[in-house]
C-alpha cells in the first residue's frame, strides 16, 4: 500500500519518456517579445493540461505580449490551494534552434533554447501532477497552474495577474531551475530595471562632424558611470543598447536598458535614487532616465522555512538534499514571497548555462526532481 511518505518513491517517472515530451516544448521557440510564438507554446501546454484533466482557461495578453494559461485541477476541497507558478517565454530569439542551440542530447545532458529556464521545470511539474492522477493519489489541496508569458522581462504585463491569483492560494511552488548545488530558493534579491535615452544633435558625419553632438557618445559615458557604481551591496549593469541607423550621420537618439540588483530593499531603493539622479555630461546632449519594472526583495520567514523543511524531508527520502538559499536572479516568486505567501522556488530541473547557447539540463533530474514535486503536491 502506498502512503504519502512512500508514494513519490513508487511513482514511475521515466526521464527518457519525459525528455521526449519536453522536446516538443523546447522546439516550439517562444521568445518573450514574439507574442504569436509565445501563444503557440501556450496552446501546446494548454492542450496537455486539458488532456491531464485540468479545466483550462486562456487569459488574453496585453502590452503587446503573449497570453497566459490558467489550469485548475478538480479537487473535493474548496480551501485555499497550491499555486504552481511558471513561465513559458524564453530569452532565445526565433531561429536559435537552427543557429547555435538545436535540441540535442550528449550523454546525460540535453540542450535546447529554454530547456533549463524554464520549460524543463514546467514540464516536470505537469508530469508530477499527471503521475499523481494516474496513481489515484490526491493532492493535499486544490492545485492551479498559472503559466505566464513575460517573466524574462520582469513580468510587466502579468504582475497584477500573478498577485491576484496568488492571493487566493495558501502555498506557491515555482519550478524555476534548481541551484547548482541542488538547492531550492527561499528568497530572492530585489531588482530594478531602468530605461535610458540620450538625445543629441544630428549632423553629417563626413561634411559637418563638428556641428553634431553624438547621443551614442553620451550614452557610452553614462554606461561606464553606471557600471562603476557597482558595490558588494548592489550591482549595476547595462544589457541593452540601441543607437544610430546610418554611419554617416551623428546619432540623434540612443536608448539603453539598465539593471540593478541588491540583497536588501534599502540598498535597491538607494540604487534607484542614484539612477534617477543621473545627469548629462554636456549641456548640448540630454539624458532621460525612467524607472522600469521592479521586483521586490523576498526574504524568507518562518513559514517559508517550514515549507523548505517539508521539501528537505521529502528529498532525503528520495536520496538527495535541497539546501535553502537566497538567489540573485529574480523570478515571479519575488512577488508572491514579498506578499507573505509561503513560496518555495527553484524546484525545477538541474542544469547549467541558462540564457546562453550552451543551455542544458541533466536528464536524470527530470525524474528525481519530478518525484520531489509530486511529493510536495501531496503534502504541503
Amino acid at each position: 500500500m502506498q502512503t504519502p511518505e512512500s508514494a513519490p518513491l513508487d511513482l514511475p517517472f521515466d526521464p527518457e519518456t519525459m525528455l521526449a515530451g519536453l522536446r516538443h516544448w523546447v522546439e516550439c521557440e517562444s521568445p518573450t517579445f514574439d507574442a504569436a510564438a509565445v501563444n503557440r507554446m501556450m496552446a501546446i501546454a494548454a492542450r496537455e493540461f486539458a488532456v491531464a484533466g485540468a479545466v483550462v482557461e486562456t487569459i488574453p495578453g496585453r502590452m503587446g505580449l503573449g497570453d497566459c494559461v490558467r489550469a485548475r485541477f478538480p479537487h473535493p476541497s474548496n480551501e485555499p490551494g497550491i499555486l504552481v507558478l511558471a513561465h513559458l517565454d524564453t530569452v532565445h530569439p526565433i531561429g536559435t534552434l537552427a543557429n547555435g542551440l538545436a535540441f540535442r542530447r550528449e550523454g546525460q545532458k540535453a540542450y535546447g533554447p529554454g530547456i533549463q529556464d524554464m520549460k524543463g521545470g514546467t514540464y516536470l511539474a505537469l508530469e508530477a501532477m499527471r503521475q499523481l492522477l494516474r496513481a489515484g493519489l490526491p493532492t493535499s489541496r486544490p492545485v492551479t497552474f498559472l503559466l505566464t508569458s513575460d517573466e524574462e522581462i520582469g513580468s510587466p504585463s502579468t504582475r497584477d495577474l500573478i498577485e491576484a491569483e496568488a492571493s487566493r492560494h495558501a502555498v506557491v511552488l515555482v519550478p524555476e531551475p534548481g541551484r547548482p548545488d541542488g538547492g531550492v530558493v527561499t528568497g530572492r534579491y530585489a531588482i530594478a530595471r531602468f530605461n535610458l535615452r540620450t538625445a543629441g544633435r544630428p549632423s553629417h558625419a563626413g561634411a559637418r562632424l563638428g556641428e553634431g553632438r553624438s547621443a551614442i557618445r553620451e550614452m557610452c559615458k553614462q554606461i561606464i558611470a553606471i557600471e562603476d557604481m557597482t558595490t558588494e551591496a548592489c550591482t549595476f549593469s547595462v544589457g541593452v543598447l540601441h543607437g544610430g541607423q546610418w554611419v554617416n550621420c551623428v546619432t540623434t537618439h540612443t536608448d539603453a536598458e539598465a539593471l540593478s540588483m541588491a540583497k536588501r530593499q534599502e540598498d535597491l531603493d538607494a540604487a534607484v535614487e542614484k539612477m534617477l539622479a543621473l545627469r548629462s555630461t554636456s549641456n548640448d546632449v540630454s539624458l532621460e532616465v525612467r524607472r522600469g519594472v521592479t521586483r521586490p526583495v523576498w526574504e524568507p520567514d518562518a513559514r517559508v522555512m517550514a515549507l523548505h523543511g517539508q521539501a528537505s524531508v521529502m528529498a532525503a527520502r528520495l536520496g538527495f538534499a535541497v539546501p535553502a538559499q537566497s538567489s540573485g536572479g529574480g523570478s515571479d516568486g519575488n512577488f508572491t514571497g514579498a506578499m507573505g505567501i509561503p513560496t518555495l522556488d527553484g524546484l525545477g530541473v538541474m542544469g547549467a548555462l541558462a540564457h546562453t547557447l550552451e543551455e542544458h539540463i541533466f536528464i536524470d533530474s527530470l525524474a528525481y526532481r519530478g518525484k520531489l514535486f509530486a511529493g510536495l503536491l501531496q503534502t504541503v
